[in-house]
């Protein structure tokens, strides 16, 4: 006889909620229909374990799931732990209890609040309305005692209850397919989905009459590394990212405390996208107990770890109601933590066991842990010694060094670590800062890929040794490294009243351009150079904006001259004798923009080419009275403010010079 039973009022509301706001995917019903029917089979693999006296002791503890095309019907079964009538009320008739109300009153004030409020429902089994107009739930509980009982509902307000027939143990959930949703009749696509979300459940899944599972049941990273061929990891990394180029690096963890987890890492072995692959977003695979929670789960690794894939399997996860979020507790901060300390460890361990491998590795992604160790202070010591770097040592561009490196080979008296910011190597060994370096044998690192212009903000010392930038206006470089040695032929520098009256005339040419003008004590080959008299972290901001085509103006730098170059005295001897006005403004602008194109910050250098074709008529002949200098353009001609554009250093993700989209 069947019995008609009323929900709350509520219960309409809160379906609504469960369906249309926490699932993004109607598929993912028969995934959570799945994980049911695997944890009565787990409850019963319990039970069974004190207790002898169950329904069909010797059933197989397996799941079916069958579908019928005419009917429009998808069943999945188990001969799991089933229910009897009281259990089949409070099991499937949760959200008709007095906390319903109680939660829509929490979603109206706080809807953000959903995943850590829901875990108190079990709704997941509420997800069929997704796509049914009706369910029914035929259960028989493994007390052999009790009788089988049949559930019914539409997603209503009310379900009925009634005395069923069913012989064998377990529970079958009949789903009547809406009109449009036929799809969920076809065995390729229920095989489909089980392979994406339930591959490994623990027990087999069984789609209509074949006689092999449709899941492979046992996950590769739940075993032993040790009974794990490579060549099982390189094919589980090609069907998870469909790379089959392969990875560079696995590690396989397993731990039972303080939480039980299971791990399989891969660390590419390009950090070129595989327009392939159908890891289209970073994130790793979640698993709870073998069941994918979550496709891209962000929270287990930090951002600037975000090109690792791969999966991991928690036992003691605890999980919203949905499973597509966790709830965040601090079950999950440990993991990351856990997980976070072995992925570094292992990169330290990989970068000085095996240099050259690494080395491969930190071509790729070197710039993820550069911006790690900008945003991610915590992890600055594990982050240190990964960072490696082209220096003046060997000069050598296939070279990498350490900063231990560094600090071990310093000259005598040197207390900081120097680095020029360049845009490549080639452009930074030409730079004129390391005049005085050479000179005296002192190293200097090389920061020359595009995110290297944000390591000042993150690395202003190293082991108590401040980085300095070669570029500083502050340099005194008198009492370090080897005393430079006087060459016979080097030029004397200009008289005082001699350089005080270019320095003048500069300052007038250049104006608000330049913070200031004045004569070098390091420069030896170059004629000028700008120097930062800001020190500030973030003096690199505009190099930083300028990659992310963000507005940005040029820094206002003072310009240093050579007053031993022999332009300064050529120009020099020009303005004391009344030389042409236009020609030695010419030659002013030429200085100026020559060393912002030397420093990689000149906006448009083919601007330069009108001014350098006249230079060249002069000095090849022409007299300078025949040639207009006036005509020539003058690109740098605003003066830039002292500030620049900021942006937030926790939206940048950047590698190769472009900007690549960042988790939320």
């Amino acid at each position: 006889m069947s019995e008609q039973h009323s929900f709350q009022a509520e219960t309409q509301q809160l379906l609504n909620i469960l369906i249309h706001s926490l699932y993004t995917e109607k598929e993912i019903f028969l995934r959570e229909l799945i994980s049911n029917a695997s944890d009565a089979l787990n409850r019963l693999q319990f039970e069974m374990l004190t207790n002898d006296d169950v329904q069909d002791p010797q059933a197989d503890l397996e799941i079916h799931i069958e579908f019928d095309e005419e009917a429009k019907t998808l069943t999945v079964s188990d001969t799991g732990i089933g229910m009897n009538r009281a259990e089949i009320m409070a099991g499937l008739g949760t959200i008709a209890k007095s906390g319903a109300k109680a939660f829509i009153e929490a979603m109206r004030e706080r809807p953000e609040s959903a995943a850590a409020i829901i875990g108190q429902f079990g709704v997941g089994f509420y997800s069929a309305f997704m796509v049914a107009k009706q369910v029914d739930v035929i259960s028989r509980s493994f007390r052999p005692e009790d009788e089988a009982v049949k559930w019914s509902a539409t997603g209503g307000t009310n379900y009925t209850l009634e005395t069923a027939e069913k012989d064998l143990r377990g529970t079958e959930v009949v789903v009547h397919l809406k009109d449009d949703e036929e799809e969920f009749t076809r065995g390729f696509r229920i095989k489909d989905i089980i392979r994406r979300h339930s591959d490994y459940v623990a027990f087999p899944i069984f789609v209509g009459d074949d006689e092999e599972p449709a899941n492979k049941q046992q996950a590769i990273w739940r075993r032993a590394p040790s009974e794990v061929e490579d060549e099982e990891y390189d094919s589980f990394y090609r069907m998870l990212t469909m790379d089959f180029a392969g990875a560079s690096h696995h590690i396989h963890m397993r731990a039972d405390v303080p939480m039980q987890f299971y791990a399989l890492l891969f660390i590419p072995g390009s950090g070129q996208q595989n327009m392939f692959s159908p890891r289209s977003e970073p994130g790793l695979k979640l698993y709870a107990r073998k069941v994918l929670i979550e496709e891209y789960n962000r929270d287990l690794l930090p951002e600037y770890l975000s090109f690792v894939q791969g999966v991991v399997d928690s036992e003691d996860l605890p999980l919203s109601v949905t499973r597509e979020s966790i709830q965040a507790t601090r079950v999950m901060a440990s993991l990351k933590r856990t997980i976070t300390r072995r992925v570094l460890s292992e990169l330290k361990r990989m970068a000085k066991n095996d240099r050259d491998k690494y080395l491969t590795l930190f071509q790729e992604f070197g710039a993820y842990l550069k911006q790690g160790l900008v945003i991610d202070t915590e992890d600055r010591s594990d982050l240190e010694p990964l960072m490696f770097f082209q220096t003046t040592h060997d000069d050598d561009p296939s070279a990498f060094h350490t900063l231990d490196d560094y600090v071990e080979r310093m000259s005598e008296n040197q207390d900081d670590i120097y680095y020029v910011v360049a845009d490549d190597y080639a452009s930074g060994s030409r730079s004129p800062h390391l005049d005085a370096f050479r000179q005296r044998g002192i190293e200097v690192l090389y920061f020359t890929h595009p995110v290297d212009a944000m390591l000042p903000m993150g690395l202003a010392d190293f082991k108590g040794r401040k980085l300095v930038s070669v570029d500083s206006a502050e340099l005194d470089l008198e009492d370090v490294g080897a005393a430079p040695e006087q060459e016979e032929s080097a030029q004397a520098g200009l008289g005082l009243d001699s350089l005080a009256a270019l320095t003048e005339r500069v300052k007038a040419i250049l104006g608000a351009r330049v913070s200031d003008v004045r004569d070098s004590k390091t420069l030896v080959g170059s004629p000028a150079r700008l120097v930062s008299e800001d020190d500030s972290s973030n003096r690199y901001m505009y190099r930083i904006n300028r990659l992310l085509d963000k507005d940005y103006e040029l820094p206002v730098k003072a310009l240093e001259l050579n007053p031993r170059h022999p332009l300064m005295h050529n120009l020099s001897g020009m303005i004391a004798g009344g030389g042409d006005a236009g020609l030695i403004d010419t030659v002013v602008e030429q200085v100026f923009e020559t060393a912002l194109l030397q420093d990689g910050i000149h906006p448009d250098p083919s601007s330069m080419a009108e001014r350098l074709t006249l230079l060249m008529q002069a000095a090849t002949g022409s007299a300078s009275a025949d040639l207009d200098f006036a005509d020539v353009k003058t690109v740098i001609s605003e003066p830039a403010p002292a500030e620049t554009p900021q942006i937030d250093l926790g939206d940048l993700d950047v590698e190769d010079g472009e900007e690549r989209p960042t988790p939320p």
